[in-house]
């Protein structure tokens, strides 16, 4: 270990590495045991990572929450190329109805940078974000194909025995020769992977395009046969994108992160670890049109001294994070996607909303819900729920579908569809005229927000307000049921309405950091 590495910087990765490792969730002393640190320690390291937002506390347990997500976007918007070439990869998926993904080496493994789905039931692929030993994939054996002498003494020497290492040589050799690689049934079974790589201008492997199935749908030879000019073509597609892609903009750089540390170590004292949190910002210094940062870079973008900034890259670099690029430049590698990422990057929107819908309930009082329109637009689903205890609450029901005309939360929905879509609506024999509900959700788009009485039945009152994604379209919405006894409609309008659009903007930043250059469902 350096001299000059940041510990508690460490001991806060260690933390978040062994959360993700876990799926997300543990007890503190669950973490004690994982982590080896003191209870303390943990308690301090958690109760810091909470105040950046990156764990929430459950109860009793510590849960990674969607904002640590920004540290591995930092690394996916650096590298530029995924979203250039997340089109190429989705098209493809379309029109094969098989998932594509795009991979990167990771030392003598390989993680997961982008996949794009089907519309078949069966998920295939795994989380973004996750390692696999380079041995034991098809892109493996692509990126092994560019391996030094000493890269394959140093996978010798973390892959003991002889056997392994022929079988793996013959296909980094075979993959040479023929230019792609398959993996049948070697990193699970019935799972059939078949990938190509994807060069830059010198030649040199960016990624490896591959496409996963099953032995369901194909045998190996019939997946090679099917699929193999599909993907070379979009192969070579992704390849004139990236050589005539012009150089980024450097997005905006993150402000204010100094101050913000300084003014949290003075609010919560020693349970504030502020070398952790000025250590973690180090890293979303990086973004796009910033994927190569000088110490002084860094130092500019953060706010942090040169002296902290520099002993937080050299931490890094220890813990394979970064790595130096040139005579004095630094960038993210691959592993900055082990912190938090594979759990929660297809983390599910019900789960996602669930802490913001108990929150929003437990200071309101009252039940809230959220739910999405069904595939045919005539409906709504209620997506999650919760609600207090008093006598004259709601508890909605996950599930429950009602006709998206005539609840808040349709209106809402419905709303934000062009007029085409919007007729889909009408097919419901309870469904109004079509000019009185255009005119009904012209005004709700206007507003911003829909307000019923009566509804789902008598004595209740309803305001909804939508949820967008990071591209602006509404895809679902926030609801609250209130007893018409407990609140008029103008004191919903004053007490309500604050609440849940600050909710819906929460939710909003949760899903921006979801789906930011990460998958892309079919």
């Amino acid at each position: 270990m350096p001299a000059e590495a940041v510990a508690p910087l460490i001991r806060g990765v260690t933390v978040l590495r062994r959360l993700t490792e876990a799926g997300g969730t543990l007890s503190p002393s669950a973490l004690e045991r994982a982590t080896g640190l003191a209870r303390s320690t943990v308690d301090r390291v958690a109760s810091t990572l909470a105040r950046m937002g990156y764990v929430r506390m459950d109860g009793r347990d510590v849960t990674l929450a969607p904002r640590v997500l920004e540290l591995g976007n930092a690394y996916l918007a650096a590298l530029g190329w995924p979203a250039l070439l997340a089109p190429h990869a989705g098209a493809l998926a379309e029109e094969l109805d098989e998932s594509v993904t795009l991979t990167v080496p990771d030392r003598d493994g390989v993680r997961l940078v982008h996949r794009s789905g089907h519309r078949r039931r069966l998920p295939l692929g795994f989380p973004l974000g996750t390692l696999h030993p380079a041995d034991r994939t098809a892109p493996g054996a692509l990126f092994a194909t560019e391996w030094t002498d000493t890269d394959w003494q140093s996978w010798r020497a973390r892959r003991p025995g002889s056997e392994p290492w022929a079988a793996f040589e013959n296909r980094a050799r075979t993959a040479a020769r023929n230019g792609w690689s398959e993996d049948a049934e070697l990193t699970e079974p019935g799972l059939l992977t078949l990938s190509v790589p994807v060069r830059d201008a010198a030649g040199r492997i960016v990624c490896a395009a591959s496409v996963v199935s099953h032995t369901g749908r194909h045998t190996a030879a019939g997946l090679r046969d099917t699929v193999l000019p599909h993907l070379r073509g979009t192969a070579t597609a992704m390849e004139r994108t990236l050589r005539d892609a012009p150089a980024p903009r450097p997005g905006a750089a993150p402000s204010g992160l100094a101050s913000w540390t300084s003014a949290s170590k003075q609010e919560l004292g020693r349970e504030f670890v502020e070398s952790l949190a000025r250590g973690l910002t180090v890293l979303t210094a990086f973004g796009e049109g910033r994927g190569e940062l000088t110490l002084t870079d860094v130092a500019r973008a953060t706010g942090l001294p040169r002296a902290t900034a520099r002993r937080a890259l050299l931490t890094y670099a220890h813990l394979g994070l970064v790595r130096r690029s040139g005579t004095r430049g630094f960038r993210l590698t691959p592993r900055v996607l082990s912190l938090g990422f594979p759990p929660l990057s297809r983390l599910p929107l019900s789960e996602l909303a669930t802490p913001h819908l108990t929150e929003l309930s437990t200071h309101l009082t009252e039940s809230v819900s959220l739910s999405t329109l069904t595939p045919t637009g005539e409906e709504t689903r209620c997506t999650a729920a919760t609600a207090p205890t008093h006598a004259l609450s709601l508890e909605a029901e996950v599930g429950t579908r009602q006709p998206a005309h005539a609840t808040p939360a349709g209106r809402v929905l419905l709303s934000d569809l062009p007029p085409d879509l919007r007729k889909r609506a009408l097919c419901h024999p309870e469904a109004p005229t079509p000019d009185a509900l255009t005119t009904d959700l012209d005004t709700v788009a206007r507003q911003g927000h829909a307000l019923t009485d009566d509804a789902p039945e008598p004595g209740l009152r309803t305001l909804a307000v939508p949820v967008r994604d990071g591209t602006g379209r509404v895809v679902a919405a926030i609801e609250a049921t209130i007893h018409r006894a407990r609140r008029t409609r103008e004191a919903c309008m004053k007490e309500v309405l604050p609440h849940l659009l600050a909710t819906a903007n929460a939710m909003e930043t949760d899903l921006r950091l979801t789906t930011h250059v990460t998958s892309a469902p079919h």
